[in-house]
């Protein structure tokens, strides 16, 4: 099989956490079957797995498990492939004429990387510029949330949150910054629990040096309440 031919350099790509796509690859017939038929076949599957690890699946403490990581799985850490899920950003008319850039910052991401399926924890920093309309604030979490519950890479997560937003503010202006642990890199492999990742994406006049330089101000002031 050419899969198994080349399974060193895909375990190389995945170990240098590369990502291939800017979109989440996805198979044509992903949401052929329903989330109960996917909870089965997980279901058996991670069963498999712990019995082959050796694990007695009669213990009261393990028997449920296969079930509820198999839950898990489609209606929790990766229910953002849904886009059923997919939350509805309504906007509005900006008619208090606001015209400085808007800033969520501290935004919680729980994510999972997809090269180790293990946790990325994290914050993300958005910010707009309105040309007119303005969107609800929790709308920009749970964009956030939506794209980080699926298999992810961190810079693919960064610029899907932009492009996601620009779509729905229609402009241009808008730009992410996301500081993230990797539990893949603080838990296995080389093991460094003190570092983390920054990825960032900058549209429209966020490419601009001091349209850029007033956001990561911004993000660096202390909130204290």
């Amino acid at each position: 099989m050419a899969f198994d031919s080349n399974i060193e350099d895909f375990d190389a790509l995945g170990n240098e956490h590369i990502g291939t796509s800017e979109n989440t690859p996805m198979r044509n017939d992903a949401f052929k079957l329903t989330n109960e038929e996917k909870i089965d076949i997980i279901k058996d599957d991670v069963r498999h797995i712990m019995e082959t690890l050796g694990l007695d699946l009669t213990d009261d403490s393990l028997n449920g498990t296969p079930n509820r990581v198999a839950k898990m799985f489609v209606n929790e850490i990766f229910g953002g492939l849904n886009p059923d899920k997919k939350p509805s950003a309504s906007t509005f008319d900006n008619k208090y004429k606001y015209g400085e850039m808007l800033v969520e910052k501290n935004i919680t991401v729980y994510s999972t990387c997809e090269h180790h399926l293990l946790p990325i924890v994290g914050r993300a920093h958005i910010a707009y510029i309105s040309n007119g309309t303005v969107v609800g604030l929790s709308k920009m979490n749970r964009i956030v949330d939506y794209f980080a519950k699926r298999p992810q890479v961190q810079e693919r997560l960064t610029i899907q949150v932009v492009r996601e937003l620009q779509e729905v503010l229609g402009t241009k202006d808008v730009a992410c910054v996301i500081d993230a642990k990797h539990l893949c890199v603080n838990s296995r492999g080389i093991r460094d629990i003190e570092s983390s990742t920054v990825t960032s994406e900058f549209g429209g006049k966020f490419k601009d040096m001091a349209t850029r330089r007033e956001f990561l101000d911004y993000i660096k002031l202390d909130t204290k309440f």
